[in-house]
């Protein structure tokens, strides 16, 4: 479906990499690794969460879409800031997410809460960060896709 100005197109390959033999011939008998493919970039190795039975050492779904919301989320704030002449030096951020579980098994993302910590060149720039922080949010495709709240809470250092 063509709905933009310019549609730009993805392709990856999800394989479940899990059958431990017996296929699922129970909820127990396999494995939920998998591998996320793209052509010309290294392999991801996924699982599901401990929870659900997956491998803990393993990106799970969850995981991957709050890590998306977040590089979204700073690439679109670094854009913005050269944008607007604010020079960022370092940018980290420690992103969190809720999913909540109904009695069926089913769940969904409730709220992701980005906790960007940005550190500037100059004192004059940290009052613009704010507002950086909000076109980045309105902007970033991923937090425009989804269906619950992406916030953030910012916090802002000068370089020394």
């Amino acid at each position: 479906m063509t709905t933009g100005l310019r549609d730009h197109h993805y392709e990856v390959e999800v394989r479940w990499t899990g059958n431990t033999g017996t296929g699922t011939t129970s909820y127990r008998d396999f494995s939920r690794a998998y591998e996320m493919r793209a052509e010309g970039k290294p392999v991801v190795a996924g699982s599901a969460d401990p929870a659900f039975r997956g491998d803990a050492a393993q990106w799970n779904p969850e995981e991957l879409l709050i890590s998306a919301l977040s590089a979204c989320h700073m690439l679109w704030f670094l854009h913005r800031a050269a944008a607007a002449g604010v020079v960022v030096t370092e940018y980290r951020d420690a992103a969190t997410g809720t999913m909540s579980l109904q009695r069926s098994g089913a769940g969904q993302m409730t709220e992701v809460v980005l906790r960007p910590a940005v550190t500037v060149r100059e004192p004059a720039m940290v009052g613009r960060l704010a507002g950086l922080h909000e076109e980045a949010n309105e902007r970033c495709f991923v937090a425009r896709s989804v269906s619950f709240p992406v916030r953030h809470e910012g916090t802002a250092t000068v370089a020394s």
